[in-house]
């Protein structure tokens, strides 16, 4: 059989599409686009009655409890603002689950369970168990 250009073209194709297939990420799939809004809506769709402990023009912030842990929700008033926040936060270790304006802080475990309703970008804080005194 002699192949020419057309079915060199549809065979490199069909190649292309199935690595692609085979090295597509599924979690992504299970990532919803990131949720946007005000804390109280973004609490209400993790089902989550905020404690509100700041809240002033450029941060609003609140401490969330789930059957499955607690975590904080912030949101900000710029991107700059929160982008600057979480730099500082992550000092300080933790697991960050960050969406646009907003951010939640939690364990491992509730930043992952939070990513399936909310979607976002997890970040990680610094750790700090590998220092010794």
């Amino acid at each position: 059989m002699r192949l020419t250009r057309p079915m060199l073209a549809v065979a490199g194709a069909t190649a292309a599409l199935a690595l692609v297939g085979c090295g597509a990420d599924t979690k992504a799939a299970t990532i919803p686009p990131a949720a946007t809004g005000s804390l109280e809506s973004l609490a209400a769709k993790v089902k989550c009655t905020p404690d509100i402990q700041t809240d002033a023009d450029e941060l609003r912030q609140a401490i969330c409890k789930m059957s499955y842990g607690k975590f904080v929700l912030a949101t900000f008033a710029t991107d700059r603002g929160q982008r600057e926040w979480i730099n500082d936060a992550k000092d300080y270790g933790g697991f960050y689950l960050v969406g646009r304006k907003w951010v939640a802080v939690g364990t491992e475990k509730i930043v992952k369970k939070l990513q399936t309703t909310l979607g976002g970008d997890e970040e990680i804080g610094t750790d700090h168990s590998k220092h010794t005194s």
